[in-house]
């Protein structure tokens, strides 16, 4: 049986605060579910939720601001390279013409059959939109900003990875995360993350050895981890116990994170995979289930730092 359903979310470290929420409400739609910050270290920078109105798990895009003095990121290899989310067979052309429209260069292309749209964040992380003919799920309308049923966004895609080597990578994808290769081509291999629903959602390697190794810190410009759902704690116990009998021993303890709880690992190469389950009260855990994302919120151990982080954040118009 397979441990993983899918997505559970993806994480990028990105820029500007504004330019970022822009990017990914009025630009592609997204709502905003869950506004809060970085529950790690002790810097104020936000962490910001995008996804369906609900927050489908599958649905969710999540981003770090972080637009600090001297702290950049490096693209690179043995790194995750771009953010792909599905769209509806014959949308392509729509987001060509809206997105070059809003200033944003995209251009039409193609790989493993599928018709993509290929653009990037303000901060220059790759994205794609990608037309599966086999994703069933609603697509994301937004009528306030322009984005039909006809057009919206269905929810995550998945991810592309790039390493050095690729041989290592396929086989901890195919024996340790139970992943299924669907193709290859010259640039690397395509895998099929498992869906209990049948939705398709993939995991795109890309072989690339001459970049340079790209960084793995909290840093602008760079894709932090992609999160597979385990749907619960049991599965997610289960993969790690999988995991760290074959080899992968490095795999974190549960950390707590308010809406879910996640386990962190590197994969072979370094890209940082997560292993979550939504907990159950869900975003609705710290606001009204019909307001999630309109408010800025704390976790319970930050409450008394709050005025403090507050005063940190870069302002922004939400």
């Amino acid at each position: 049986m397979a441990l993983v359903s899918g997505y559970h979310h993806l994480t990028m470290s990105t820029h500007g605060v504004q330019e970022d929420y822009d990017f990914y409400t009025k630009g592609l739609g997204l709502y905003s579910i869950k506004r809060t910050v970085l529950f790690d270290g002790v810097l104020p920078v936000y962490h910001l939720y995008y996804g369906s109105p609900a927050g489908d798990a599958s649905t969710i895009i999540t981003t770090f601001p972080f637009k600090k003095p001297g702290i950049f990121g490096r693209r690179g290899t043995n790194q995750s390279r771009t953010i792909m989310q599905s769209i509806p067979v014959g949308a392509a052309d729509f987001w060509v013409d809206r997105l070059n429209g809003m200033g944003i260069p995209a251009v039409k292309g193609e790989r493993f059959g599928l018709t993509r749209v290929s653009f990037a964040h303000p901060c220059g992380i790759p994205h794609e939109l990608v037309e599966n003919p086999d994703d069933t799920r609603t697509p994301i309308a937004n009528p306030a900003q322009g984005v039909s049923a006809a057009h919206g966004i269905r929810g995550i895609y998945g991810g592309a990875v790039a390493v050095m080597d690729a041989g290592t990578m396929e086989e901890f994808l195919e024996h340790g995360m139970q992943f299924r290769r669907e193709g290859s081509d010259d640039r690397g291999s395509m895998w099929i993350v498992p869906e209990d629903n049948g939705l398709y959602s993939a995991l795109e390697i890309v072989i690339d050895r001459d970049s340079p190794q790209g960084t793995w810190t909290l840093a602008g410009g760079t894709i932090h981890h992609l999160a597979f759902n385990t749907g619960n704690e049991e599965n997610q116990y289960a993969l790690k116990a999988r995991l760290e009998g074959m080899g992968y021993t490095d795999v974190s303890e549960q950390k707590d994170r308010n809406y879910f709880k996640s386990m962190y690992m590197r994969s072979p190469g370094g890209a940082l995979f997560e292993l979550a389950w939504t907990v159950t009260e869900g975003w609705a855990k710290d606001e009204p289930a019909d307001a999630i994302g309109k408010s800025l919120v704390f976790p319970p151990w930050f409450q008394d730092r709050r005025a403090e982080m507050e005063a940190g954040l870069e302002p922004a118009q939400f």
